[in-house]
Parts: C-alpha cells; sequence; structure tokens
C-alpha cells in the first residue's frame, strides 16, 4: 500500500518491541524501503541492534540521511516497551535527528486494518465509501485487554475516538455498545467494527456476543509490523534533539514492583 504524503520527503527509522514482534522499518514518505519483523521469544534486547544495523545497511541509509527516528510508546509489555524507547532516544540523541513516539495500538489498528481489507474480497476498493471503527487488542491478562477505539474511512491513519488503556473486556465490550447505539441514534453508525490484533481471548463470539447484530464484526488476527509506525512517524510531531530524553513510554498501569513499592509507601505514611 501507498500512503499518501505531499509533504518534505522524509527517512525515517521506526522501532516497536511494545508486543511479541520485534519491528524495525526504513521508511520514507509513504514507502516501504526496509522492513524486519522477528518474531519468536521475548528477547527484543539481543536483536534489536544488530537488526537496526542491518535494516539500515540493506536500505542503504546511512545515519545522516535519517529526519527522524519514530518508536511505539506502548502500552503493551513493560520491558519490551522500554527497550524501543531507550533505543531510539539513544539513537536519536547519537545522531543529532528528532524524535517521536507514536501509540503502538493506533499502529496495530492501522495496519490491522488494512490486512484485513485485503483478505476481503472488493472491500479494499470500498475502503472509501464508508467509516470503520477499529478496536486494537493486546492481551493483558486476567480478562484485560490494552485497547482503544479508532475510526477509518480512508487511506490516512485512523483516527482516535478513545484513549489507549488498560480495560476489562466484558466493560469495554458493553461501552462499545452503548457508544454504538448512541451512534445509531445520531445517525453515525459504522460500516463495521473491527476487532484487530491478540484476538484468541478477547475477539471470540462469546466476549463480542453484546455487539448489536444491525453491524458487521470482523475479527482479524494481526502481529504488528513496523511500517505502519514509520508510517505514523511521518505525520509527526517532532521533539527537538535536545529534548528526545523526555520522550515516556506509556506502560498504562504500574509494574508489581511499583505497587507493592507504593502499597509500602501507603503503609508507612498510616503508620506515622
Amino acid at each position: 500500500m501507498s500512503i499518501q504524503n505531499n509533504g518534505p520527503r522524509k527517512r525515517l527509522l521506526a522501532l516497536d518491541t511494545a508486543t511479541a514482534v520485534l519491528g524495525v522499518a526504513i521508511t520514507e514518505n509513504g514507502q516501504l524501503l526496509h522492513e524486519t519483523n522477528a518474531t519468536g521469544e521475548r528477547n527484543h534486547s539481543v536483536h534489536l541492534l544488530p537488526i537496526i544495523e542491518r535494516a539500515l545497511e540493506e536500505s542503504g541509509t546511512a545515519s545522516g540521511m535519517l529526519e527522524g527516528v519514530v518508536v511505539g510508546v506502548g502500552p503493551g509489555s513493560y520491558t519490551g516497551t522500554r527497550i524501543a524507547v531507550t533505543a531510539a532516544k539513544t539513537l536519536a540523541w547519537a545522531w543529532k535527528v528528532p524524535l517521536t513516539g507514536v501509540s503502538s495500538l493506533h499502529a496495530l489498528a492501522w495496519g490491522g486494518h488494512e490486512a484485513g481489507l485485503l483478505q476481503r474480497s472488493g472491500e479494499a476498493e470500498a475502503a472509501s465509501s464508508g467509516m470503520d471503527w477499529i478496536v486494537p487488542l493486546l492481551d493483558a491478562r486476567r480478562g484485560q485487554a490494552f485497547t482503544a477505539l479508532f475510526a477509518a474511512d480512508g487511506e490516512q491513519p485512523p483516527q482516535r475516538l478513545e484513549p489507549d488503556g488498560i480495560r476489562l473486556m466484558a466493560d469495554w465490550v458493553q461501552e462499545l455498545e452503548a457508544r454504538l447505539q448512541d451512534a445509531a441514534a445520531e445517525g453515525t453508525q459504522p460500516r463495521t467494527i473491527w476487532f484487530i490484533g491478540e484476538t484468541g481471548l478477547h475477539g471470540n463470539a462469546a466476549a463480542l456476543g453484546l455487539l448489536p447484530e444491525k453491524v458487521q464484526v470482523q475479527v482479524v488476527p494481526y502481529e504488528l509490523e513496523g511500517r505502519w509506525v514509520g508510517y505514523l512517524g511521518e505525520h509527526g510531531p517532532y521533539s527537538e534533539v535536545e529534548q528526545v530524553h523526555g520522550l515516556i513510554p506509556n506502560y498504562t498501569q504500574l509494574t508489581e514492583a511499583e505497587v507493592n513499592l507504593r502499597r509500602g509507601s501507603e503503609g508507612s505514611l498510616k503508620k506515622q
């Protein structure tokens, strides 16, 4: 797919390690120059830098040719998200290029929606004829998912309707149902609602059974591809080189150690 971008040409290095996929891509003005999506064991810290080096070499990209670094800031794996963000900040600082962070869920939603359209006969050609809602899903355990809500009606990036967050799926489906009913009353009901990503636990018929029968539901198992991080990054905004270390991952929840530390702190305050 070619993303329309009429602005200045931008060659970007894109990284994401928030999921089980280690995604690295080189994009330029909506075109993919190189991409590696490594799946398997979550050992991203070992493989990330060699894959970046190979991506630069195979795409004929010297660091001086890059106009920016793009990184998925999560939410997703706590450790995984931190790996890519740390690497991106280090490289942007060393190469003296701007840095931007994008939502890993936003990239998942865009890439999975495009993949789903291509799987359906004739749907790709009809992509601009109506609005779709996209619900990206990454399993967060205990009946929860990292998720958000986006709307798509063409080749531009999906527009955000709800923020990234960790939600109980049972409550989230009810919230989506209420929102769909409101949209129907306003005449803005989507053509299709897509559930994208780690759908094995949360995208089954039982989990989605509350959704109205009027709306077509599509479930697409999908693993994030690095190119969509780069395509999102082409829309910016970018930090100044001096501010790259201010980029913060979007964890959406505390780690177990942080929870225990906070509980300990609260207990100490109560004793005083």
